[in-house]
This record gives structure tokens, sequence and C-alpha cells, in this order.
């Protein structure tokens, strides 16, 4: 086995690094829960990417010269992508209970995942993923005179950014070594954000109450989720990697009950096993997958 096999053979799972993001993106959000009613949706995610382009460009230090016109244009996509899915959940958090905008938001990867799905398998997945999701959230619980139609618009948005995050982040892995990227992309993000953000959130943004909590969100929620997502992206396909999000909601509810004590019924628990099922259904099909499919597959993302 060569040197290069041996170093393939020792990197984490491509699933695994999804789960990781997983996890860490939702007790980001449970602590951004805590702050967009502080300083609004603009200032949250102004003062998450802010902080987030801060620590990846300092680590990072990607190479600005050398790039095509082609590699620019998809990292500005990206870059375009990450703000306006996190200013539209954001700013449905604002107006629409939790529940009811996490679920909505999913649609945007299920659908991507039901797209671009070659088994039956996978389609069984994603199936039970949304029913799943429907339950743990509680949206089917939400009379619909209670729900605001613009916040359903904005979480339908930020689900249509996260299907396109899915696809601009395989591609800028594909075009920018390691995480030069994401660190382009997130610097980018965070220019654009800083006006709207300061405007709304004024001098709340820079108190210390906000900022400890935004250096919080930033590491859990863009830092952390977003390399590992990058990295797996390069190995894995993107369908299997919308349902292996498919764990967000269970997560969010654990993080919901250790962070914000709150507490699941038992339609909920139902629900988080529905979505766990699903997305153990989608690594076992994964680990079973012959490795020339496997690389096919890859080389098609």
């Amino acid at each position: 086995m060569g040197a290069a096999a041996v170093l393939r053979s020792r990197r984490p799972p491509a699933p695994l690094l999804v789960i990781g993001s997983v996890v860490s993106v939702q007790f980001g959000g449970a602590l951004a829960a805590t702050l967009v009613h502080r300083i609004g949706p603009s200032g949250s995610v102004a003062l998450r990417l802010v902080l987030a382009a801060i620590i990846l460009l300092a680590v990072a230090r990607p190479r600005l010269v050398g790039h095509t016109r082609r590699d620019w244009a998809v990292v500005l996509g990206f870059a375009a992508t990450l703000a306006l899915m996190n200013l539209c959940f954001y700013s449905a958090l604002a107006r629409l209970p939790i529940g009811v905008a996490v679920t909505i938001e999913f649609i945007g990867p299920l659908t991507l995942a039901t797209v671009l799905s070659r088994r039956p398998r996978d389609l069984l997945a994603v199936a039970a993923a949304a029913v799943g999701v429907l339950l743990i959230s509680g949206a089917i619980g939400v009379p619909w005179d209670q729900l605001d139609l613009v916040g359903l618009g904005l979480a339908l948005g930020a689900g249509t950014c996260w299907a396109a995050y899915i696809i601009f982040s395989g591609r800028t892995g594909q075009h920018f070594p390691q995480l030069d990227g994401l660190a382009i992309a997130m610097g980018m993000a965070a220019i654009a954000m800083i006006p709207p953000g300061v405007i709304e959130a004024g001098p709340r943004l820079w108190q210390w109450d906000s900022v400890w909590r935004g250096v919080g969100i930033a590491l859990l929620s863009s830092v952390l989720p977003y390399s590992l997502e990058l990295m797996a992206l390069r190995r894995l396909a993107a369908h299997i990697f919308g349902i292996l999000l498919s764990l967000e909601p269970a997560v969010a509810a654990l993080a919901g009950f250790l962070v914000l004590h709150q507490r699941l019924d038992g339609r909920q628990l139902g629900g988080m096993a529905l979505v766990v099922a699903a997305s153990a259904l989608v690594m076992g099909a994964r680990a079973t997958q012959p490795e020339a499919e496997r690389v096919a597959e890859t080389t098609n993302q």
C-alpha cells in the first residue's frame, strides 16, 4: 500500500465528519436562540460571520492570487449563499416557532436529496426522514392561523439556500485547496452583512454579552461545521450528504433540552427515532457500497 493510500485510510469517514458538523451547528443554534432577540437577525448574522471570518482567515491564510474567473464566480456564489441562508433563517426565527422554521427549512436539502438520489433505499430514507422531521418539530400541531406567511417564506428561502449551499460547498472544495475557498467566502459574506447588522443592532452589537455569544456561535455554527462539511463533500455525494443532515432535528432537540431546557413529548421521540433510523440506513448503504462505485460517485460530485 502506497503512502497516499495509507493517508486516505487514516482520514475520518466522510459521514462521521457530517455528523460532527450536525452536532456542532445545532448546539451553536441553541446558543444563537439567546442572541437573535437581543440584537436582531441581521445583527446576529453579521456578528457570527465577522467573527467566523476572522478566525478562518487567520487559520487558513488563503492565497488570493492565481485563481481563474470561474474560481471567483464559484466562491462568490458560495458567499452569497452563506449570507442569504443565515439571514433568512434568523429572520424566520424572529417570526415563527423554531420547530416550524426548521421543518420548512429542511425542505431544501430533502428535495435536493430526492432529486439526486439513484437508489430506492435512498428515496425510502428521505421519506422516513421527512416524516420524522415533521413529528419532531411539532409543526403538525401548530394552528395555521398562528403562522406568519412572511416567516414561512423566509424559512422556505433558507431551505432553498441550504440546498444551494450543499452544491456550492462541494464546488468550492474542488476549485480551492484546503479551507481557502471557505475562508474567502466567509470573508465576503461577512463584509456584505456588516452594514445591515450595524444598522439593526447599533451599539448592542459590541457589548460583551453579545460578543461572547457571537464567538461561541461563530465557532460552533460556522467555523467547525462548514470546515467539516467542506472536507466531507470532497468524498461524499450531495444526496448522501443531504440525507445525513436529517440528523439535524434530532440533535437540535437534544441541544434544546440540554441548553434551553426544552422537553420532548412522545410524538417528538418517535420522530427522532425515524430520523436516526433514516440516517443509519444511509450510512449502512454507504458502508456496503463497492469501492469502485464510491470513487465514481465522488468523481461525479
